[in-house]
């Protein structure tokens, strides 16, 4: 989930930092185990379902059903739905691309993450925004180091997609993360480099390249929640939760790559082999 907020930025150490790496676990493995359950045929609620009774299992509780008086135990969104799409009687089809973002509470601590699954036979230009999204992700985690700036980690979101004639949602952004589902600071997709804040180790960052075929505008449908694209054109999503450190950035919903060679090889691994 990404909304605005302002604030202060917390900074996180020694068993806090333990905290919020055990509830991001937490996260990332109901993320790779839900994903596994998008195959055609199934229901978007079928989706939430299972992933509210891994989430019951871990000893966790959603991060999202009654936020804001959100009704989802996860925000399931297909094609030009971009983010906090809800679970409901839509059949997932051959060729869709479904984004799962799943946080969850665990021991007061938040963990959040998301991709996107396509499903069967997605077409390639589809395929090569999922992967151009997933890259530029990887590509702004190298920028959350201590000393350097949030804008030089914005910008390179936007700077990595334009290039393949993508857009970023400017609308929604991605946050701190903590004890709380959404802390400072916000961490859009697009930026000035130099602008501050100034990173600093113990910061923790849920960044989330939402990223368009077409157009970056969007609005909400009628649902209140659901946010499309005003072109219908579609939209990938991934997200991590990641620790700013005195040395290298510490990834804490860590999994695989789908894409392991990004744009040059089109070919997405299953779901089921993120997590190993």
């Amino acid at each position: 989930m990404a909304f605005v907020k302002s604030g202060n930025i917390p900074i996180r150490h020694g068993a806090q930092q333990q905290g919020i790496r055990r509830a991001c676990q937490v996260a990332r493995d109901v993320l790779i185990k839900t994903s596994a359950q998008v195959h055609a045929g199934v229901t978007t609620a079928e989706v939430d379902r299972f992933a509210a009774a891994e989430i019951k299992a871990c000893g966790a509780t959603s991060a999202f059903l009654g936020y804001r008086q959100f009704p989802g135990t996860i925000c399931i969104s297909i094609n030009e739905e971009v983010v906090h799409g809800i679970g409901g009687p839509r059949v997932i089809q051959d060729g869709d691309i479904v984004k799962i973002d799943v946080g969850v509470y665990y021991d007061g601590w938040v963990g959040d993450n998301a991709l996107t699954v396509p499903v069967g036979n997605v077409a390639k230009e589809t395929l090569h925004l999922l992967a151009a999204t997933e890259e530029s992700l990887l590509n702004a985690v190298k920028f959350a180091r201590d000393g350097w700036m949030l804008g030089d980690l914005c910008h390179s979101v936007e700077h990595h997609v334009t290039q393949y004639g993508y857009t970023v949602v400017r609308e929604f952004v991605g946050h701190g993360v903590g004890r709380k589902l959404h802390e400072e600071p916000q961490v859009p997709n697009y930026g000035k480099k130099g602008d501050r804040p100034r990173l600093k180790a113990g910061m923790t960052l849920a960044i989330e390249p939402m990223i368009n075929m077409g157009t970056g505008k969007t609005r909400i449908l009628e649902d209140k929640w659901t946010v499309v694209t005003t072109d219908r054109k579609p939209s990938a999503h991934f997200e991590h939760v990641v620790l700013i450190t005195p040395d290298e950035p510490e990834i804490l919903t860590a999994r695989g790559r789908m894409f392991p060679k990004g744009v040059n090889d089109l070919t997405p691994r299953p779901v089921s082999e993120l997590g190993k």
